[in-house]
């Protein structure tokens, strides 16, 4: 049972969502909110236990999502990664509320970091003013883009168009569906961390609607270098107030992330959003 939360600021938060003065940056623990449970891995430690149940990894990759992957990719070849991910993620999280509200109210723009389809499909496919903007993997070397862009319907489109949709969903690290592609492992992300200082790897058109907004941070922790680092440059050039609801004990690196980007920590559990959102909804 989570403790009784102060709805007035998380009112507030949704009013801002709403009228698009806040980007939603969703993390993978928002799938925890999905009724019956979340029916792919909802954390970066859960996507790894269900590597490790499949493929034997060496004491230095177990725990670590991003090792586990460039240890299969290197020793298993980049086919089985792909296999491992579209098994893990094989399932949709349907009626995630969360989800629902974000489809309902459509903001400008929309950052969800896992790999999960069920914010696209929450969306639906008859609507024709969203998409998808997903990273593109360049580890083979052979790239010239560094994301893809999807319609409603899930057929690839020019990147170009995406500035018309009323609605992009932005997935910075890929996903499974779609186009299917991902970034998971080291070698995935050498040549973006390597340009993403620059900003290169980030769509214009999401640097363009970040512009004169901040973001409203739900289902995320900033525990682990690589998810600070995506984090930080996405918010670059954003105006702010930027939020997160995040329950429990900060870590010290978290904590220093938050207080650097000036973010305002909401100190709830998750599902403590969800009456403010039912609230708007009415």
């Amino acid at each position: 049972m989570s403790a009784v939360v102060d709805l007035d600021p998380l009112a507030e938060l949704a009013r801002g969502v709403e009228a698009g003065r806040l980007i939603p940056y969703l993390g993978p623990g928002v799938l925890a909110l999905t009724p019956g449970g979340a029916p792919v891995p909802d954390s970066p430690e859960a996507f790894c236990r269900h590597i490790e149940s499949r493929v034997a990894l060496p004491r230095r990759a177990r725990g670590n999502l991003w090792a586990a992957a460039q240890f299969v990719e290197s020793r298993k070849f980049r086919r089985t990664l792909e296999v491992l991910v579209a098994e893990a993620f094989a399932a949709v999280p349907t009626g995630n509320p969360v989800h629902a509200w974000i489809a309902r109210v459509r903001p400008p723009l929309v950052v969800d970091v896992w790999y999960d389809d069920g914010l696209p499909v929450a969306f639906g496919e008859d609507a024709e003013d969203w998409g998808v903007v997903r990273g593109e993997t360049r580890h083979a070397g052979n790239l010239e883009i560094w994301t893809r862009a999807y319609d409603a319907g899930g057929g690839e489109v020019a990147p170009a168009l995406a500035d018309g949709w009323s609605t992009i969903l932005y997935k910075p690290h890929g996903c499974v569906r779609p186009g299917g592609g991902v970034l998971l492992s080291d070698s995935d992300y050498v040549e973006v961390l390597t340009e993403i200082d620059i900003q290169t790897p980030i769509p214009e058109v999401v640097q363009a609607r970040r512009a004169g907004r901040g973001f409203l941070f739900l289902g995320c922790r900033f525990d682990d270098q690589l998810l600070r680092i995506f984090a930080r440059q996405i918010m670059k050039r954003s105006d702010g107030p930027h939020y997160a609801v995040i329950a429990g004990e900060l870590t010290r690196m978290e904590q220093k992330f938050l207080e650097e980007q000036q973010v305002v920590l909401i100190p709830a559990e998750l599902e403590d959003v969800l009456p403010a959102l039912a609230a708007q909804a009415r």
